[in-house]
């Protein structure tokens, strides 16, 4: 009797009857597969080879999530691939990569507004790279501007 722990709780699995092993024929013929017995947990199935080994697959909500392998005295637990799980994972790893090339490509350095300034002759300074301010607007009349008029200062 072998117990076994799963997700469902504790179970014992009955062991499963080996045949007899055949008189010696000349001829050895293929094993006749074992029809599965089952269990608490599930069928279990009897592999064929020497020393036999059983196997105890196990399912969560109809899906199989893995199965334990008895052999050899020793019970392991062998995981199943969930598709399902490799596209999400899949799905997430592009999502990263692709906000990160987004945030590389917007945070890279912008030019300065202005270019390197220096002092000229006189004190004056030079600003290089620098584009020409736009005019403000000239709120006078069109006289004023004929006659280069300016309001007097409050």
């Amino acid at each position: 009797m072998t117990a076994i722990f799963n997700p469902t709780g504790l179970a014992t699995v009955p062991p499963v009857p080996r045949p007899a092993p055949p008189a010696a024929d000349p001829a050895p013929a293929a094993p006749e597969p074992v029809a599965p017995a089952a269990g608490p947990v599930g069928p279990v199935l009897e592999l064929p080879g020497t020393p036999g080994a059983a196997l105890v697959p196990v399912t969560c909500s109809g899906r199989p999530v893995g199965a334990f392998v008895l052999a050899d005295g020793r019970v392991r637990y062998r995981r199943v691939v969930d598709p399902d799980q490799l596209v999400a994972a899949a799905t997430g790893a592009f999502a990263v990569a692709a906000l990160t090339a987004a945030v590389a490509l917007w945070s890279r350095r912008r030019p300065p507004a202005v270019g390197t300034v220096t002092m000229g002759p006189g004190g004056w300074l030079s600003l290089r790279g620098a584009s020409i301010p736009r005019p403000r607007p000239d709120d006078r009349p069109w006289w004023a501007r004929l006659l280069r008029a300016h309001p007097l200062p409050r």
